[in-house]
């Protein structure tokens, strides 16, 4: 079996999401890669993507159609391609649930979604119900379309490979969109889906300001990114770009740091799988300390500005 696995990069560099579905889809047989991208950035990253271990060859489309990753544009190429290919692969990003479905409805076949673990060649584990269940479901469709969680997989190393470079053309652009611009937002902390320890706040902490007091300054004395839940978004204390959880992105640090968040099931869904967390609520019963390794019953008013200071 041959996985063909979708590239999310920027400015040439290779994004972690995409280290992680390769890794996946090494458990699937051989690792082919498609780079797509205006011209100059799909040459970077297509050359990013060949040090990549354990992909084989890299198919490169550039051009203006493909700046962006259009899924408009995108998945008319993969499916094109996928004629040669068993497995198409991509995470579980904005960018790969937007280009997957696409793709699977092109080939008339059914998407597997949020997959975390792979049992076999067409068995695969993925989530149910919040993440509070684990169904292992089995495709009996001639081509494989998933979208892996990049959590659920270590990253492959992205030196150490040598693969081929092989530039593809396809159907070029659709039409149905266009690529204006971006407007990323910069940030000097570790990216909230790749970082090694988060630091998330909830609504507790009242408003924007006592948000960026409070939670900021911690984060910054741990070198952590920052996230927030959903009820925190949705009250304007930070940007929905934070949100952890269900509806929001899927974390696994090493250390989340829950402050104020009373561990809603939503929420739980996008951070359980951390590895130590630590819960500061004044509330004694809330859901959060259930899967805390680490619970701190009290004032976060007081017990934050304490901790950041300490540190």
């Amino acid at each position: 079996m041959t996985a063909l696995v979708l590239v999310e990069h920027a400015g040439g560099a290779v994004h972690d999401a995409t280290l992680a579905a390769v890794t996946a889809a090494a458990k699937l047989g051989a690792v082919h890669a498609l780079v797509v991208g205006d011209s100059a950035e799909a040459k970077a990253a297509g050359e990013a993507t060949a040090k990549i271990a354990g992909v084989e060859k890299v198919l490169v489309a550039g051009g203006p159609a493909y700046a962006g990753i259009l899924p408009e544009n995108v998945a008319p190429l993969a499916a094109q391609l996928m004629a040669g290919y068993d497995a198409f692969v991509a995470p579980a990003t904005t960018t790969g649930k937007n280009v997957a479905p696409r793709v699977a409805a092109l080939l008339d076949v059914m998407q597997l979604s949020e997959v975390v673990g792979i049992e076999g060649e067409r068995t695969f584990t993925r989530p149910i119900y919040a993440g509070n269940a684990i169904a292992t479901v089995e495709s009996s469709d001639p081509k494989l379309v998933l979208t892996v969680r990049a959590t659920a997989f270590d990253k492959a190393a992205p030196e150490g490979g040598s693969g081929s470079i092989e530039d593809v053309a396809g159907p070029g652009d659709s039409g149905l969109s266009q690529f204006v611009g971006l407007d990323a937002s910069k940030s000097e902390r570790p990216e909230l889906t790749s970082a090694g320890i988060v630091v998330s706040g909830g609504r507790a902490l009242k408003d924007a300001a006592t948000f960026e007091q409070l939670i900021v300054p911690l984060a910054d004395k741990l070198g952590a990114a920052v996230g927030a839940s959903r009820a925190a978004v949705d009250a304007g204390y930070i940007s929905n770009d934070f949100q952890v959880g269900q509806t929001g992105k899927i974390v696994a640090p090493s250390l989340y740091i829950a402050v104020g968040i009373s561990g809603a099931i939503q929420h739980l869904a996008g951070m359980k799988d951390s590895k130590t967390i630590v819960a500061i609520n004044k509330d004694a019963d809330a859901p959060i300390f259930q899967i805390a390794d680490i619970g701190l019953v009290g004032d976060l008013f007081t017990i934050v500005p304490e901790l950041t200071q300490k540190l």
